[in-house]
């Protein structure tokens, strides 16, 4: 797939969330999202190693997740917060996996749209 895989993980993530892929030439002056969805505003960042900081945060979230369920067996969201000291705490960076994002919120969503059919 080569040089074309960002095309690819751009539109399997647009059909997994029910959005719809922006073409390149669509997207001007950086304002469009790279998926254009219904309720959310999506750029997508695909490259070939994860990076290692984020990789070894959710790692921990997720093993923590896995703690705490054993503990007491309540489910929990494992999502990892990247912040730069000394900048505002409302610009950090929250971060969670796909398959968690999907169960939590789309999923969530989708039911909450068709509750009232």
């Amino acid at each position: 797939m080569g040089s074309k895989r960002w095309k690819h993980d751009e539109l399997e993530l647009a059909r997994r969330l029910g959005g719809e892929r922006v073409p390149v030439p669509g997207r001007q002056r950086g304002y469009a999202p790279d998926i254009l969805h219904p309720w959310l505003s999506i750029e997508v960042k695909s490259r070939k190693s994860a990076m290692k900081l984020i990789a070894q945060m959710m790692d921990q979230a997720v093993a923590a997740e896995v703690f705490s369920k054993r503990r007491d067996g309540k489910t929990r969201l494992p999502v990892g917060i990247y912040h730069v000291m000394g900048t505002r705490f409302d610009k950090a960076i929250v971060f969670m996996r796909m398959k968690d994002f999907e169960d939590w919120f789309v999923s969530l969503k989708a039911k909450v749209d068709g509750a009232g059919d």
